[in-house]
C-alpha cells in the first residue's frame, strides 16, 4: 500500500502577550527546546511530508528557529489576526500542492506527541475528511465541547453557546485537526465569518463537513498533551509534565536517578547504560552521556559529551563544548568551556579549563587555571599525555605543555614546556627569623599608641 503524503500547518503567528517578554510566545524553552521546536520534532517526517509554519509579522526569529528544526520548512506570515482558520489560509500555496493529510497544529502544544498525529490521520485513511483531537477536561469551563454521536463528531459548541446540558460534557475541543488534503481548500473556503468577532473559525469546518454529506471523526488524547501555553504559570506546568515525562524515560533505559524529581533533564538527553544520576543535577542541551557514568550532586551540564565511566562532580561545571574521554574525573567545584579532555584524565579540585585539550591520562592539581582570554581574544591551551600540573598553577594560553612534562605547585607557565621537561615559576623563599614576633609587636605597639 502506497504511503499517504502529508502537509502539516503549524500555527505560530501568536504574540503572548499574556507571556509579559519581547521574546515570541513560542520560542519559550521547555526542556531546553523552543514549543515551537518540539511541535515540529512531532510532526510527521520523512518522503512524502511536508512542513509549513505560519508567523506573524517581524517574527523572523520564528522563522529561524523552524528552519532550524527541519530545513525544508515553508514559512508564511499572517499580516491580520483573523481567526484561525484565516491563520490556516495564509499558507494556501502549500495547501494547494495537495497532499492526502492536512494536519493543523499549533506552536504551543509542546506535550504533543508524534503518536497523536498519526491517530489523527488514520480516520482520513478511512475515508472521513476531518478528525478533530478532543480530550476529557478536569475542568471543561470555557473550552468548546464536542457534541458527538459514537465516534462521530457532530458539532464543536463554544462554551458561551453550549445549553446548560451541553455544558457538562467534558470531552472537549484541542483545536488540533486533520483534513482531507484533496478536500481542505474547498472546506476551509466556505467557512465565513459572521460571528460577533467577525472571525473565521477553523471549528467551523465541523458543521461545513457535515452539509457536504462527509464524515467528521473524532481522536481522544490526554489533557496534558494538548496544553497550550499562554503564561509563564502555564509554561512552568509544561516543564513539570515534560520533566515527569522525561525522567520516566531515562529510568525506563535504565538510568539510576537516586531522586527523579530533583533532577532536570533536556529534551535531547541521550544516555548510555548503568548511568547513575545523584541529587539536583541540571542537565542542558546537547548532553550526551555513555555506559557507567556517575554524575554526582549539584552539577550543571550543558552541550557535552561524556564517555564510558566518567565521574563527574559534586558542585561541577560543564559548559558548552567539553568533551571527556572515557574514565575522565571532573571534581567538586571544577569548570570546563569548549575543553577536550582524554581518556584517564582527572581534574578533581576547584579548577577552571577552558579552551583546551589535555591528553590521555594528564592530572591537574586543584586550583589550577588556564588563562585563556587576553582581554580581546580566547587562546588555546594544550597539555600532552600523562603530563602532571601541580595545584594553584596558572597557564597562559596560548601555550603548550607536553607529554609527560612536570609543573611545579604555583607556577605561572607562559612559554611552552616540552615533552618530559620540569617548569618551575617562583619566587625564591625568604625566612627572617624573629620576624613574625616583630611583626606583632609592631603592630600591637601602634594601637596602644592609638589608643
Amino acid at each position: 500500500m502506497t504511503a499517504r503524503s502529508s502537509l502539516t500547518i503549524v500555527l505560530a503567528a501568536g504574540e503572548g502577550t499574556r507571556m509579559r517578554s519581547s521574546l515570541p510566545k513560542v520560542l519559550h524553552p521547555v526542556a531546553g527546546q523552543s514549543l515551537l521546536a518540539h511541535v515540529l520534532a512531532a510532526a510527521p517526517q520523512g518522503t512524502g511530508t511536508s512542513l509549513a509554519v505560519v508567523i506573524g509579522p517581524d517574527h523572523a526569529a520564528v522563522a529561524d528557529e523552524a528552519r532550524r528544526i527541519r530545513p525544508d520548512t515553508l514559512t508564511f506570515v499572517q499580516a491580520e489576526r483573523l481567526g484561525t482558520a484565516h491563520a490556516v489560509l495564509a499558507a494556501r500555496e502549500a495547501i494547494a500542492r495537495g497532499a492526502d493529510d492536512l494536519l493543523i497544529a499549533f506552536g504551543d502544544t509542546p506535550l504533543i506527541s508524534a503518536g497523536t498525529f498519526e491517530r489523527l490521520r488514520a480516520p482520513l485513511a478511512s475515508g472521513a475528511a476531518l478528525a478533530a483531537l478532543g480530550f476529557r477536561a478536569a475542568d471543561p469551563t470555557g473550552y468548546g465541547r464536542f457534541i458527538v454521536d459514537g465516534d462521530r463528531l457532530v458539532a464543536i459548541r463554544e462554551h458561551a453557546d453550549a445549553s446548560t446540558d451541553e455544558r457538562k460534557i467534558t470531552l472537549c475541543n484541542a483545536g488540533v485537526m486533520a483534513l482531507d488534503g484533496r478536500r481542505a481548500l474547498a472546506i476551509l473556503d466556505k467557512i465565513g465569518k459572521a460571528n460577533s468577532k467577525g472571525e473565521y473559525y477553523l471549528t467551523d469546518a465541523v458543521g461545513i463537513v457535515r452539509q457536504q454529506g462527509w464524515e467528521a471523526m473524532v481522536v481522544e488524547t490526554s489533557e496534558d498533551e494538548v496544553r497550550g501555553i499562554n503564561t509563564k504559570a502555564q509554561l512552568a506546568d509544561a516543564e513539570g509534565v515534560m520533566q515527569a515525562r522525561l525522567r520516566r524515560a531515562a529510568m525506563d533505559a535504565g538510568v539510576t536517578l537516586i531522586a527523579p524529581e530533583t533532577v532536570y533533564l533536556a529534551a535531547d538527553t541521550t544516555f548510555g547504560k548503568d548511568v547513575t544520576i545523584e541529587p539536583f543535577v541540571v542537565i542542558g542541551p546537547g548532553v550526551s552521556i555513555a555506559d557507567g557514568t556517575v554524575i554526582h550532586s549539584f552539577s550543571h551540564i550543558v552541550e557535552t559529551s561524556l564517555g564510558k565511566n566518567v565521574s563527574i562532580g559534586p558542585y561541577a561545571r560543564l559548559r558548552p563544548g567539553t568533551s571527556l574521554g572515557d574514565g575522565a574525573r571532573i571534581g567538586n567545584f571544577v569548570e570546563t568551556k569548549a575543553a577536550t579532555l582524554e581518556a584517564g584524565v582527572k581534574v578533581n579540585h576547584l579548577s577552571y579549563i577552558g579552551d583546551a585539550t589535555v591528553g590521555a591520562n594528564s592530572n591537574i592539581g586543584a586550583g589550577t587555571i588556564t588563562c585563556n582570554y587576553d582581554g580581546f581574544k580566547k587562546h588555546k591551551t594544550l597539555i600532552g599525555k600523562g603530563a602532571f600540573v601541580g595545584t594553584n598553577s596558572s597557564l597562559v594560553a596560548p601555550v603548550k605543555i607536553g607529554d609527560g612534562a612536570y609543573i611545579g605547585s604555583g607556577s605561572v607557565i607562559t612559554k611552552d614546556v616540552p615533552d618530559d621537561a620540569m617548569a618551575l615559576e617562583r619566587n625564591q623563599q625568604t625566612i627572617r627569623e624573629g620576624g613574625a614576633a616583630r611583626y606583632r609587636e609592631m603592630k600591637t605597639g601602634k594601637k596602644k599608641s592609638e589608643g
